[in-house]
C-alpha cells in the first residue's frame, strides 16, 4: 500500500507520535485528516507543513458523536478512508491503594472506548470499501505488567485483545489491523500523571531512555506501507535501554 494520496485519519495529533506521524505522513504525500481536542496545536501543525494536504477537525476521542463527525468529514472531502490511526491515550500512574477511581475512568475512557469509537465510526465506511487499515497506539505495557500501572496495562491489554479480535472478524473484508507499542518514548504522555512524584519519574526516565517519538512514526508508515496481501499486527518498538 503506498502512501502517498492515502486518506489517513489520525486521532491525538496535536504532539508526540500523533503530531510526527502525521509530519512523515504528509512528506510521503499522503491526505491527513488529524483531529485532538486542541484544535489549535493542530492548526500549528497544519500551518508549518504548508504544502502537505492537511485537514483539522477538533474531537474528543470519549465523544462517538465527534469521532463519527471526523469520519463523515473524510469521507464528505474524499469519499473513502484508506487509514484509520487510533492514537489518543492517557497514563496515569498510581498504585491501586490509592483508590483513584476517577484516573482510572479517565483512562478506560480514553484509551479502550476512544479506540472503540473510532472502530465503531470508521468499520462500516471500510466494511462496504472492502479494503482499509485499523491501526491503534498500544504500549509495551500492553505486553507487560508493572507496579503502579495496573489500570493502564489493562487498557493497553484491551486494546490488543481488541485489535486481535477485529482482524479475525475482519481478515475476509479486506480489512488490515495494527498496534504499535512503544516503550519509552518522548512525548507529553507524563502530563497526565497526576501524582508529581510519578510523573517526575517519567520525565526522567524518557530523558534518559526515551525513543524519538519519530520512530514511532517511521513504524506506523513501514505497516501501512506493506503490500495489500501482508498484515503486520503487532510492532514493539523498543529503546535499547530499556528493561521490561
Amino acid at each position: 500500500m503506498s502512501l502517498k494520496d492515502k486518506v489517513i485519519i489520525i486521532t491525538g495529533a496535536s504532539s508526540g507520535i500523533g503530531a510526527e506521524t502525521t509530519k512523515y505522513l504528509a512528506g510521503k504525500g499522503a491526505k491527513l485528516i488529524i483531529a485532538a481536542r486542541r484544535k489549535d496545536r493542530l492548526d500549528e501543525l497544519k500551518d508549518s507543513l504548508p504544502k502537505a494536504c492537511i485537514r483539522t477537525i477538533k474531537a474528543d476521542v470519549t465523544n462517538f458523536e465527534e469521532v463519527q463527525a471526523v469520519v463523515d468529514y473524510a469521507i464528505d472531502k474524499y469519499g473513502r478512508i484508506d487509514v484509520m490511526y487510533n492514537n489518543a491515550g492517557v497514563m496515569p500512574v498510581n498504585p491501586l491503594i490509592k483508590g483513584q477511581r476517577q484516573e482510572w475512568q479517565r483512562i478506560l475512557d480514553i484509551n479502550i472506548m476512544g479506540v472503540l469509537n473510532g472502530i465503531a465510526a470508521d468499520l462500516p465506511v471500510m466494511v462496504k470499501q472492502k479494503s482499509g487499515y485499523i491501526i491503534a497506539t498500544d504500549s509495551v505495557a500492553g505486553h507487560v505488567v508493572v507496579p503502579n500501572l495496573a489500570v493502564y496495562n489493562g487498557s493497553k491489554f484491551a486494546v490488543r485483545a481488541i485489535m486481535e479480535d477485529l482482524r479475525q472478524e475482519q481478515r475476509e473484508n479486506g480489512i488490515k489491523t495494527s498496534i504499535v507499542s512503544p516503550g519509552a518514548v518522548h512525548t507529553e504522555l507524563f502530563n497526565s500523571i497526576n501524582d508529581p512524584a510519578n510523573r517526575q519519574a517519567e520525565i526522567e526516565n524518557e530523558k534518559s531512555i526515551g525513543l524519538d517519538p519519530k520512530q514511532i512514526a517511521r513504524a506506523v508508515a513501514f505497516a501501512i506501507d506493506t503490500p495489500e496481501d501482508t498484515d503486520v499486527n503487532e510492532i514493539i518498538i523498543r529503546p535499547m535501554g530499556q528493561a521490561v
